[in-house]
């Protein structure tokens, strides 16, 4: 199978996909539920395997209970692969995803994962209908505290919520919880 090139319409839904996957990175990372849960049609269906499976308001307690016991998350949309059908498409989504978990003991769990997405498109927006995640590998290690004050001269650490650097440099981006 060759690849063949996109049209312009084909190209403005890639992208709008591609901007609807790291928005999901972008308002988990940042607590922001409210952008969430915008990002999903009432109808949607995520499955997590055995930690989850249900509709966006279920996965969006479901979510915000489970992060709070991390003091950072980062979810990195590393490959993107999309097949557009008018108004529907799906998507196989690479991630790196990364978890430090709160206190002394903390320690980091870092997946590779892919989210196997369908999308629909309404009104000229992509939403998700459908997410299943699955996930290829994953290692834990001991946080080190020193690698937190020694790394990146000193740049400001990224924060949950609206507390991060983003939100007070990033006028554009604003905050949607």
């Amino acid at each position: 199978m060759g690849i063949r090139e996109a049209d312009l319409e084909e190209l403005a839904a890639r992208d709008a996909l591609r901007r609807l996957v790291t928005a999901y990175s972008r308002a988990v990372d940042r607590r922001d539920f409210k952008l969430l849960r915008s990002l999903y049609h009432d109808e949607a269906f995520e499955e997590h395997g055995d930690m989850f499976v249900g509709g966006p308001d279920e996965y969006m307690a479901f979510v915000e209970k489970a992060l709070s016991n991390y003091a950072a998350t980062a979810h990195y949309v590393v490959n993107t692969s999309f097949e557009i059908d008018g108004d529907r498409a799906e998507g196989e989504v690479y991630k790196i995803n990364y978890h430090r978990k709160h206190g002394p003991d903390a320690h980091e769990v870092i997946t590779g994962s892919r989210s196997l997405d369908r999308y629909r498109r309404d009104d000229g927006e992509w939403r998700f209908l459908g997410r299943s995640i699955t996930l290829d590998w994953s290692t834990r290690r001991a946080v080190d505290p020193d690698a937190y004050s020694d790394f990146a001269a000193g740049s400001p650490l990224g924060r949950p919520g609206s507390d991060d650097l983003s939100y007070r440099v990033l006028a554009l981006f604003g905050r949607h919880g």
